[in-house]
Parts: C-alpha cells; sequence; structure tokens
C-alpha cells in the first residue's frame, strides 16, 4: 500500500486527503458536501478524483458521539469521568453524580446519548453507589451502550445487572483507581470501540457496510490524536506545548497538549488527576449548525452584535471558546495551557482555511489581545493554520504509519 484517502466526515462537509504512507506526502486534497440521510455517498463524492486506495476516516456527522457521564459525586467521580470522555473526542451532553432516580434518569433521557461513561468509588473503595445506579439503569426504558469505568471490586456483578437489563456493556479500567490518580485510557479505547460497534455499525449513518470498514474513530479523537504527534515534534524541537482550535459548522473544539515539565512543576495535587492531552468541545459555538446558540453566547462574553460573515463568526467562536478554555485550565491549576506550557497555535477550520491571509492576520491580532481570556493563549505565541486540513489525517495514520504521520505534521510547523 503506498497511499491511502484520509476522510473526515463532518456534520457540513466530508473532507479527503490523499496521502503517501511511505513519505507522509499530501499529494491531494479534496472535499464534498456530507449527505447526512447516507454518509457513504459524500464520502464517494469526496474521493471521486482520486484512485482507488484504501480509505481510513473519521467522523462527527450529526454531531459526533454524544455521551453521557454517571458518577458518584461530581467533585471526584463524574468530573474523573467527565476528563476522560473529553479526552476520548466525545461530547459530554449530560453528567449525573449520586444516586439516580426517576428526576436524574428523565434527565438523561432528555441528553440523548449515545453511549453512558459509567464510573463510581476508587479500586477497593465505595460500592453502593454504582451499584445503585446499575440497578437503576437496568430498569431504564432504553438501551443505551455502557462503558463501564468504575471499582473493579464490583465490576463483574454490575455487568451483568446491566447486561439483564438489556444494556451493551464494555468493561473497562476504573478512570479512577485511587483518589488523585486519573486513568482515562481503557475507557478512552472502550468508548471507541462503543462508538464504532454501536454508532457507526449501527444504521444511524448509513447501511452500507464500507462505513464501518472505513471509520477508525470519532473526528475529535483522531485530531488529538494528531495533535499529540504535533506536539510530539515540537518537543523534540525543545519548544514544546501546542494548543488547536478547530471552529467547525456544529462545535468549536480545543485541543490542548501543554509542556507537560512545565505544567507539572507548577501544579499542586488535586483529587482528580490531570490528563495530559485534553479537549474541550463547546456546543453552542458552531458557524453553520448553532448560529443563534453562538450569538447568544458571544452576548453573554460581552462581545458586540456578529455580522452575518462566516470569518467573523468564526472570530467569535474561537473567541468564547478560547476564553472557555482558559477557564476549564483553571481546574488542572496554575500550570495549564494559559501559562508557559504553550509554544504553538494552530488554528484550523473552514473559516481560517478560507479566508483571506490579511483577513485571517487581522482576525488573529484581535484574539491576541483580547482581554477576556483568548489572548493569555494567542499573545506571545507562534501561531499556525492548518490550511490543508491535515490534523485528523495525522490522527488517522498515527498507529499504523507514525512516520507517515511525523511527516505530514511537520507540514504545520512554522
Amino acid at each position: 500500500m503506498s497511499t491511502v484517502v484520509c476522510v473526515d466526515i463532518g456534520s457540513t462537509f466530508t473532507k479527503a486527503a490523499l496521502v503517501g504512507v511511505g513519505t507522509g506526502e499530501l499529494l491531494g486534497t479534496a472535499q464534498a458536501p456530507t449527505t447526512l440521510d447516507d454518509v457513504v455517498r459524500g464520502v464517494l463524492n469526496a474521493t471521486a478524483g482520486f484512485p482507488d486506495v484504501p480509505v481510513l476516516a473519521c467522523s462527527s456527522a450529526g454531531g459526533g458521539l454524544r455521551l453521557a457521564v454517571v458518577g458518584y459525586e461530581e467533585l471526584i467521580s463524574a468530573e474523573a469521568g467527565h476528563r476522560a470522555a473529553l479526552s476520548a473526542g466525545a461530547r459530554v451532553v449530560h453528567i449525573a453524580a449520586g444516586r439516580l432516580d426517576a428526576t436524574g434518569l428523565a434527565a438523561l433521557a432528555d441528553a440523548r446519548p449515545d453511549v453512558l461513561l459509567l464510573v463510581g468509588g476508587t479500586d477497593g473503595g465505595g460500592t453502593a453507589v454504582l451499584r445503585h445506579n446499575a440497578r437503576a439503569l437496568a430498569g431504564w426504558d432504553r438501551s443505551v451502550p455502557v462503558v463501564l469505568a468504575g471499582n473493579v471490586q464490583v465490576q463483574d456483578e454490575v455487568a451483568v445487572l446491566l447486561r439483564d437489563g438489556g444494556l451493551p456493556v464494555t468493561v473497562c479500567a476504573n478512570v479512577l483507581p485511587d483518589i488523585g490518580e486519573l486513568a482515562p485510557e481503557s475507557a478512552r479505547a472502550g468508548i471507541r470501540a462503543v462508538f464504532l460497534e454501536h454508532v457507526i455499525g449501527g444504521d444511524k449513518l448509513s447501511t452500507d457496510p464500507r462505513l464501518r470498514q472505513w471509520v477508525r474513530a470519532v473526528t475529535p479523537d483522531a485530531v488529538l490524536d494528531g495533535v499529540v504527534v504535533l506536539a510530539g515534534l515540537r518537543a523534540a524541537a525543545e519548544v514544546p506545548g501546542v494548543v488547536v482550535l478547530d471552529v467547525g459548522g456544529a462545535t468549536t473544539d480545543v485541543y490542548c497538549v501543554p509542556d507537560l515539565d512545565a505544567e507539572q512543576a507548577a501544579l499542586r495535587r488535586e483529587a482528580v488527576g490531570v490528563p495530559a492531552h485534553r479537549r474541550t468541545v463547546e456546543g453552542d459555538l458552531g458557524v453553520h449548525h448553532a448560529v443563534a446558540d453562538l450569538r447568544a453566547a458571544a452576548h453573554a462574553e460581552g462581545l458586540p452584535p456578529l455580522a452575518d460573515d462566516a470569518l467573523a463568526l468564526g472570530e467569535a467562536a474561537a473567541t468564547v471558546a478560547l476564553r472557555r478554555h482558559l477557564r476549564a485550565e483553571a481546574a488542572y491549576g496554575p500550570g495549564g495551557s494559559s501559562a508557559q506550557g504553550v509554544g504553538l497555535v494552530v488554528l484550523s477550520g473552514g473559516v481560517f482555511r478560507h479566508a483571506a491571509p490579511a483577513d485571517r492576520d487581522a482576525v488573529v491580532a484581535r484574539l491576541a489581545a483580547d482581554r477576556g481570556g483568548a489572548g493569555g493563549v494567542l499573545g506571545g505565541t507562534e501561531v499556525a493554520v492548518d490550511s490543508a486540513y491535515v490534523l485528523a489525517a495525522v490522527g488517522l495514520l498515527a498507529r499504523d504509519h507514525p512516520d507517515a504521520a511525523r511527516a505530514l505534521a511537520a507540514t504545520l510547523l512554522p
């Protein structure tokens, strides 16, 4: 295999990149509107001009993977589950903490999750709430796949309860094996497996069997993997720390891989540990499918009224997302991405890729000058634009073609 097509099936557009796996060379790019009634047609349209080669794909069509976290209590187990979910690239649509009752189950139903992340208790710690919530979910009138990542002492018992209630269960290691120790990787892998099995493998996006063969991950998960590769290149060059801001049609996502040495030197110990690679998703900050919500969010942040212009909307989404990201980073202590942990910011999304360079530079300058918070990331930091939209492709290549992934990621370096 000398070439592959890396495809991102987005909510608005399906983007394709033809890559040489031996060299990591970007041989061509194309895009087509996403066909939400059957996304395979959009993939075929986007790749029509490419040779017949293997397809590696990721997808966020229909808003991506909707995940709800059910935990023991909000500041420890539920927050650990929340952070694990974000590192998996899921969109967290609901968090329930404590014992689920009828009101809690109704709120969970209203969130319409694709998958539940059920956590609770450190290993060898409390079991009562985890058992209670398993019984409540087993008696629920819905069958939503569950990723179980709580106290290992009762995992087998809890899994049986859930399966007897008709819920598919994927058992993972505890996301919080001990106080202060966050271990999200097993749950992250479980969330990915559930996404592939129940979302891509079902009929939500297409009944064409090729979709399941192509899709390897939810798009934010692939992009996060790409950001990790890029951060590795920066660290090797002794300029560590990367933040990526991806403004999309339905959401705006912020990815952070800080300089861990700088960050950990400043961090105080927390009840919940700090994931090395993190992401925040803003589901009300889209420039196509969430414009009304974006306007409301911008107003709440004190921004001036927005013009009906894609770049103006993108600038507002970027400003609000970066402000929110910095507020979220405050939970990690004083050494987060707003401090010395970042040396490169990458802007992604159609509003930045298609803007005239002078207009884009003006937006970056205004973001860097934002005293409401966005300037804390962009001020004095190198800024690059993912003009060919390669980060998702880098992430798709990272596991099986790591050299190609690194070579492709290197095209983003200033």
